[in-house]
Order: structure tokens, then C-alpha cells, then sequence
């Protein structure tokens, strides 16, 4: 974070964190409030060696962290915002189109596991299917590896699908209340499809959700898909590996009250989206996957080497059927009038 873009945010929060001296002892500043939040996140130090580098006491800075990541959602709210338009939602398809060749996709979402301490008294309800504890970060980007939605707090124990389907967005997604674009005509083709996000097979398919073919008895046209749809849905996992080295505190387990976890985490996005536009350092070249078409190479981003099924009702299997039929038209489509010159190259060179 630039020294600019610490006095903007400073300025932003100082009228919501800053407290009055009093006869027993002089209150900690707005600055050294922030700064001490900023360590924390950046740092991921536990409390009792965090008291070193601030001069405050542990005590107190399990009530300010928090507080000022309270206090940093509100005030950058407006960096983290769902489409309310046709308009803003085509914009967002039309980065894709041309950063990632994607064409229709609205977006890339997954899910990310927010290791905690095991809380008391609860069970197994945080225990995940990797062993450990923690919460779901649920994270919707666009194509320039911001968020755009992020649901963060539910038990580790559920699969990231599961998490996805007890959201507002899943219910707006399903009764058609986001204002997501009409189905169009796919460039250069005749073909009708509908705008869709991208996902991995956690999730369960519909018409605007689409996921990869299983890997068992791929054909070469389903191969091409499943490589056209994972240059955009890696777009999300370089965004998760970006938040957590840039964002240390999510590197091992979290230490506080999981009631507070979640502001914790909605902070750390808030000030990814808000570093992403202010800050041309903070996303570095080797720190996500690239692609280099012309020489068939790829190299994974630095964040890598630190680094369910769903029961289906009629309903869903009704839903999974329409999602089913859109994935055979972008399948379709990428193998012809849709491809580009360099997935056939690609496909082997990833082992897709």
C-alpha cells in the first residue's frame, strides 16, 4: 500500500474509529489504530507478538482490529458492488471476452476455506472435509481478478455448492431478479446462448451456472471446453492466491472469536478490490497464472507453491438439464466458430 493510498483510507475511516482522550489515559490515534489492523492482515501475528510493533496491548487490539475492519467495510463499500444493470453486468462479459475468451461469462466464482481454531463446544460444525477448521469464503470475481460478491461465514463442515445455494444471489440468480442479460447470439455464429458464471464440478449446474466435464472419457471437443472454461474460471483461484499473499492473517489458522472471522475476511476483500484500483504493485506479474499461447508454456502463479457432491431434487435435476444444454452450446462453439488458434496446442500442454 502506497503512502497515498494509506492517507485516503486513513481519511475515509478516522471519523468512525477515532475516540476521545480521557483523565486515565490518552486514546490510541486513528493512525496507529489502522496501522495496527493493516499489520494484522498483512502480517497474520497473533496478538501477543503484534503488541511489540504497535505498543498495544493485546487486549486492546483484539477490540480495534475488529472495530476498524468494521469501520474499513463501511467506508469502501462502494469497491465491492453486484451489477444492478443489463449494462453493468454486459461489461463485465465483454472483459472476459476479451482478456480470457470467454464469451457470456458473467463472472468466476469458488469457494475458500478460512482456517480458525476450533471454537468450544461446537463439535464437529466447523470441521472440513480437509481435516481442519474453518469457515467458507465464497467469492464471485470479474475478469480483472476483483470481487464483485462475497459471502463469508458459513461452517467449513458444507461444500462450497452447498454454501452457494443458501445465498441471496442463488435465490435472485434462480427467480431471475439480478437483471442478468438476455440470452444473445454467440460472435460470428448463429447460435443463441445464454451469459453465465463459470465454476468448478463442486456446484451445481443450471442454465447461467456452468461447470467442466468430468475428466473420465473425455472426447477432444469436451477437452476444449473444459480448457476454455478454466482460463476463465482461474481468474478466481489467482484471486484467492492473491488475497492470501497479500493478506497473510489467511495462511494458518485464525485466533479470534469466529464471530468476528467473517469481518475479518469482508475487510481483506474490501482492501484487495481497493489496492487492485489504486496500486499498480499490488498485483505483480508472476503472481498469477500466465499463459504464454505463442511459445505453448504455462507458468502457475507464485501464490500456488505456498500453497462435495450435491444431492439433487427434481428441481435440480430440472435446472442441471438446462445447464447441461448450455454447456453443449459453448462446447459447440469453441470447437467452431468460437475457437481460437491456440486450444488445440493448449489443451496438451495443460493435460486437460
Amino acid at each position: 500500500m502506497s503512502s497515498d493510498s494509506f492517507s485516503e483510507l486513513l481519511e475515509l475511516v478516522k471519523p468512525y474509529i477515532t475516540k476521545t482522550d480521557t483523565v486515565m489515559r490518552k486514546a490510541v490515534t486513528a493512525e496507529e489504530r489502522l496501522l495496527a489492523t493493516l499489520k494484522y492482515l498483512a502480517s497474520g501475528r497473533e496478538f501477543s507478538e503484534l503488541k511489540f510493533g504497535t505498543s498495544i496491548s493485546s487486549q486492546l487490539l483484539s477490540e480495534i482490529i475488529p472495530e476498524t475492519c468494521h469501520a474499513i467495510c463501511k467506508v469502501l463499500k462502494n469497491y465491492m458492488k453486484v451489477p444492478e444493470t443489463e449494462s453493468e453486468w454486459l461489461q463485465i462479459a465483454k472483459d472476459f471476452e476479451q482478456k480470457w475468451q470467454f464469451n457470456h461469462c458473467l463472472g468466476a466464482m469458488d469457494g475458500k476455506h478460512i482456517l480458525i481454531e476450533k471454537p468450544p463446544n461446537s463439535g464437529s460444525t466447523y470441521y472440513n472435509y480437509k481435516g481442519t477448521f474453518s469457515i467458507v469464503l465464497l467469492g464471485i470475481v470479474n475478469a480483472n481478478y476483483e470481487f464483485i460478491y462475497v459471502n463469508a461465514g458459513t461452517n467449513g463442515s458444507i461444500s462450497d455448492g452447498g454454501v452457494f445455494n443458501h445465498t441471496s444471489f442463488h435465490d435472485k440468480m434462480l427467480s431471475d431478479q439480478l437483471n442478468l442479460p438476455r440470452p444473445s447470439v454467440l460472435p460470428s455464429s448463429d447460435i443463441v446462448a445464454p451469459y453465465c458464471l463459470v465454476a468448478d464440478s463442486a456446484f451445481a449446474m443450471n442454465e447461467n451456472l456452468l461447470k467442466p466435464y468430468p475428466q473420465k472419457n473425455l472426447t477432444h471437443d469436451k477437452r476444449i471446453y473444459n480448457y476454455r472454461l478454466s482460463r476463465a474460471r482461474r481468474i478466481v483461484e489467482n484471486t484467492f492466491g492473491i488475497l492470501a499473499e497479500r493478506f497473510r492473517v489467511f495462511k494458518k489458522p485464525i485466533t479470534m472469536n469466529v464471530k468476528k472471522v467473517p469481518i475479518i475476511v469482508m475487510a481483506s476483500c474490501l482492501l484487495h478490490n481497493f489496492l487492485r484500483k489504486k496500486s499498480t504493485n499490488y498485483v505483480t506479474g508472476n503472481c498469477v497464472d500466465r499463459e504464454d499461447t505463442t511459445n505453448n508454456t504455462f507458468r502457475p502463479g507464485d501464490w500456488r507453491n505456498n500453497n462435495i457432491s450435491v444431492n439433487l431434487n427434481r428441481t435440480d435435476r430440472q435446472r442441471t438439464a438446462e445447464g447441461n444444454a448450455a454447456r453443449q452450446i459453448f462446447t459447440e462453439y469453441f470447437n467452431n466458430q468460437g475457437r481460437v488458434d491456440f486450444q488445440e496446442r493448449m489443451i496438451n500442454v495443460l493435460n486437460i
